[in-house]
């Protein structure tokens, strides 16, 4: 079976201008890339164009004023009370202001992710890609990160709204997946586990062990953050004895996996030390999981990276090990760290992690 490539050539529009992290030409440039690298691209992947989400859509997880604003600042109006909806790193730096036409270019990364999750709930396609998704900052009333609208969050009210009762949502990118934690924080039908770098040393400054959501929702928010350099022997231990324990027992019905290449040792906005094979070693434990758990249903949701000489690679590597494909893909840059590096650390996180969640999952009884 094909695996859906879900893609909107709209999402080129969500750019925050010259001089911003955030480049737009990544879409075109992984998509050309892969094509390359792919002989047989179209054996693997089938194209799927999506619809922006509706307003109705966004309501699911963000309050009626904040998209109103959002959509006003997006066509040029000036709000004197902008901050209260956005930060400053969602601005374009020439301007000062929000993007023109943001608005829009989040509906349709927000409607990217949505068409994907349907057809994977719906049994057209085991799994699915979108090239766009996992803007995981966006918080209910204010947009932060790079991040308008939450579309990681949005995915799950959807399926749940679908009646899928169970939901795993597996976050690799580098940063702390702040608002998708604020917004499901009191959810028991979702786990929410994020592998990220150690929030005292980057941005958004959550992710701590403690943090473990909220309510009936308390332990199922399973925050492992990693030390800087920790490297592909890190995730694989992370898999082994956290994230591979706590998905068996939960048994989700399918899987939504976020994030892009900044965990990569040269990203330049992060500092963790993943290679392409520990990318490649991610898409393939989530591959092995979700065949184990879910029969397979998997939701990949991709944007994130900063270093454009490695973003292509990483994501194809990430893609080659959740679908099975083999690539040839070279490193262009050596890594500064040393193998197996804080991987100490990491061992010491991972024990600190299992005894604050003990009460809450059997498996961590067990180890």
């Amino acid at each position: 079976m094909k695996t859906a490539l879900v893609f909107n050539p709209g999402i080129k529009k969500y750019a925050f201008g010259p001089g911003h992290p955030f480049t737009s030409d990544r879409f075109d440039n992984f998509i050309n890339f892969a094509k390359r690298e792919l002989p047989d691209f179209s054996e693997i992947f089938e194209e799927v164009s999506p619809k922006p989400a509706s307003e109705n859509d966004l309501e699911l997880v963000h309050g009626r004023e904040y998209i109103k604003a959002i959509s006003r600042a997006s066509k040029g109006i000036i709000l004197p009370n902008i901050s209260r909806h956005s930060t400053a790193d969602n601005f374009n730096p020439a301007t000062g202001y929000l993007p023109a036409g943001i608005h829009e270019a989040a509906r349709i990364a927000a409607g990217t992710s949505l068409e994907a999750a349907d057809l994977v709930r719906s049994g057209k396609f085991l799994k699915a890609v979108a090239l766009g998704g996992g803007l995981h900052h966006a918080g209910r009333e204010k947009g932060e990160g790079f991040c308008i609208y939450n579309d990681v969050a949005l995915c799950a009210k959807k399926l749940l709204a679908e009646r899928v009762k169970k939901l795993l949502i597996l976050d690799t990118d580098a940063h702390a997946g702040n608002g998708t934690a604020e917004l499901l924080a009191e959810e028991n039908r979702v786990l929410f586990i994020d592998i990220h770098q150690d929030p005292a040393t980057i941005y958004p400054g959550t992710g701590f062990v403690g943090e473990i959501g909220k309510g009936k929702g308390q332990g199922f928010t399973v925050n492992i953050p990693l030390a800087p350099g920790a490297d592909d022997e890190s995730y694989e231990y992370v898999f082994q004895n956290v994230i591979s324990p706590l998905a068996e027992e939960f048994q989700p019905e399918i899987i939504i996996r976020n994030g892009g290449s900044d965990p990569h040792f040269a990203d330049g906005l992060t500092r963790l030390g993943l290679t392409l094979k520990g990318f490649r070693l991610i898409g393939k434990r989530v591959r092995q999981l979700a065949d184990r758990v879910c029969k397979g249903k998997e939701v990949d949701l991709i944007a994130s990276g900063y270093n454009p000489q490695v973003l292509p690679s990483a994501w194809l590597a990430l893609l080659g090990g959740l679908l099975d494909f083999n690539t040839e893909l070279k490193e262009t840059h050596s890594s500064p760290f040393p193998k197996g590096f804080r991987m100490e650390e990491t061992k010491k996180t991972v024990s600190s992690l299992r005894e604050i969640l003990k009460d809450y999952w059997e498996c961590f009884e067990r180890l």
